[in-house]
């Protein structure tokens, strides 16, 4: 056992003496079991882990009684909703690194032998997958699991999307005081991971199709009573992927991520997902082409739509419809689509979980032969706005928006742009250009719900388009394109745009153009001042220098 080295000989003797000082260790039949390591991302601030400290008890109790002996450790984490608007949400994406690096130092400084990883947010999954590949142990994951959808006293579900977008309906005078503060108090009801097709909850459920979480992992409500059962097959699990010594390097395979981008488009999953599939491929050595994307979208069908693309569904309506696992099945019917071969941590290849596992509401997943469209919900466009890619969720984009030319309304910050929408400066037809809001120049790519919704909340969400070197919530819905690269601190294209430049959209040929000739683009690149950046000291500062371009995962790089 890699644990050997901390426990056994003569010379051990010390480290075996403060592993005692634990109370850990029962006695000294422990020292000749597998020591597994419980990462755990309990934390009060943020809701879709309130409950991870019960959690977590469960998972060490049954790791006990299967043979292992459990070491319970924490990781940080980011509330993207309380973060948004403000300098907290700086630290969002920065977080996944400080994630990844705190399961790598705690895993290799005590020699586990493997891991149970318990995230549910955002930049806490693929942070704790990230450090799980990096380490290279036998690992599962176990999420906390969705929240529940709100409700109005009619009925009508809502969500944490339905509150941001509400802030825009106030705004603009849609609905009074007495409205927005019944959304505040309705639409987040329990614990858990906010209930739409946001990041948190996509990268739960791309867990599944990439093999390292039991089927359920993404779509089981927290407060529901098999969460806590399917916590207590994970644990139980652990003791298998040890004994037979399968890792991520197994698992997280060239094949396998491609199949969790094809659940990704065939749901119109958070743009995140692919900024952090970026991330956790290249970890594990695969690397991806953004070109390749828009090839598994083209040929991948939209066949479910959760809010905020349809916001009267739910993750808790996908589970009740067949789940993550029904989705996959319903996906191989389709010669190509994915790779049933992969191995998962079930012991077994993803087409014997899926086999059987059929839809059981049409209405929440579509029938292959029946889509809501032929192709994904994801698309990478290009173009001299965008020569390394940007991304756009297609299936959160009004028809009218997929096609759509206007002159830029240009913003060198999100406050700056949440004034100029306040203020109404941005007019029908407008493209929004949200700019120096990369991983650099944010620095941290911030979200950009709140410029989004308050667009929506106008109405003006079939009429303007936003564009932006930063990166959208999952709780995104309309024609906004993120993770413009390079961005604009990297002397893109995007930092020398002018109010009123013309800016061509085009999502059905992948296409982000600003009506500029080469010799105009090379002369305003030329005039760009040196990029100052915003921070000078501490983590950010240090992350800001590290950091790579979106289109690379926004990794760092020494």
């Amino acid at each position: 056992m890699r644990s050997d080295i901390v426990k056994v000989g003569y010379d051990k003797a010390p480290h075996r003496s403060l592993l005692r000082a634990t109370g850990v260790i029962k006695d000294d039949s422990d020292f000749k079991k597998p020591f597994i390591g419980v990462a755990n991302s309990y934390i009060d601030i943020i809701p879709g882990h309130v409950h991870l400290q019960e959690f977590g008890k469960k998972i060490k109790e049954v790791i006990r009684k299967a043979g292992g002996v459990p070491f319970e450790f924490n990781t940080i984490g980011v509330d993207d909703g309380i973060a948004m608007g403000h300098i907290g949400m700086r630290y969002s994406l920065a977080s996944r690194e400080l994630i990844a690096d705190s399961i790598e130092t705690v895993v290799e400084a005590h020699q586990l032998d493997g891991l149970i990883c318990i995230p549910n947010c955002d930049k806490i999954v693929p942070g704790m997958l990230m450090g799980a590949i990096r380490v290279n142990v036998p690992t599962i994951f176990i999420s906390g699991g969705p929240m529940k959808a709100g409700a109005l006293p009619d009925g009508q579900s809502i969500d944490l999307a339905t509150v941001f977008e509400g802030v825009g309906k106030f705004q603009s005078g849609e609905i009074n005081q007495k409205q927005l503060d019944q959304l505040e108090n309705l639409s987040c009801p329990s614990c858990g991971s906010c209930s739409g097709m946001f990041t948190a909850n996509s990268m739960n459920c791309l867990m599944e199709a990439l093999g390292m979480a039991l089927p359920g992992n993404g779509t089981i409500l927290a407060i529901d009573e098999k969460r806590k059962e399917l916590a207590e097959k994970a644990a139980g699990q652990i003791m298998y992927l040890v004994e037979k010594d399968i890792k991520p390097s197994d698992i997280v395979t060239e094949k396998a991520i491609h199949n969790a981008l094809t659940l990704d488009v065939a749901m119109g999953g958070s743009t995140n997902t692919v900024l952090h599939t970026l991330a956790i491929a290249n970890e594990a050595g695969v690397e991806i082409d953004l070109h390749d994307l828009n090839k598994i979208s083209a040929q991948t069908p939209n066949i479910c739509k959760v809010s905020p693309s349809r916001p009267d569904i739910h993750i808790e309506d996908v589970d009740r419809a067949g789940g993550i696992h029904a989705i996959l099945n319903e996906l191989s019917k389709k010669e190509g689509l994915l790779h049933p071969d992969s191995l998962t941590v079930t012991g077994k290849r993803l087409s014997e979980n899926i086999k059987n596992k059929p839809i059981l509401d049409n209405d929440v997943i579509k029938p292959i032969e029946n889509p809501y469209s032929e192709d994904g919900g994801l698309a990478i466009l290009f173009g001299n706005l965008a020569p390394n890619g940007s991304i756009v969720k297609t299936a959160g984009v009004e028809k009218e928006m997929l096609v759509h030319k206007g002159p830029a309304r240009v913003y060198n910050s999100q406050d700056e742009a949440l004034d100029g929408i306040k203020n109404k400066e941005v007019k029908e037809g407008d493209v929004v250009v949200i700019r120096y809001e990369g991983p650099k120049g944010g620095p941290g790519m911030p979200e950009m719900l709140a410029p989004t919704s308050a667009i929506m909340g106008m109405g003006l969400g079939t009429k303007v388009a936003l564009i932006t070197d930063g990166r959208f919530s999952g709780a995104t819905r309309g024609a906004s394109i993120g993770h413009v690269s390079p961005e604009a601190a990297e002397r893109g294209t995007i930092a020398i745009i002018e109010d009123g430049d013309i800016i061509s959209i085009d999502i059905p040929n992948k296409k982000l153009e600003v009506e500029l000739d080469e010799t105009t683009i090379a002369k305003r690149l030329e005039a760009l001042p040196q990029f100052e950046p915003k921070i000078k000291k501490g983590y950010l500062a240090r992350y800001a220098k590290m950091v790579s371009s979106a289109n690379t995962g926004a990794i760092l790089k020494i």
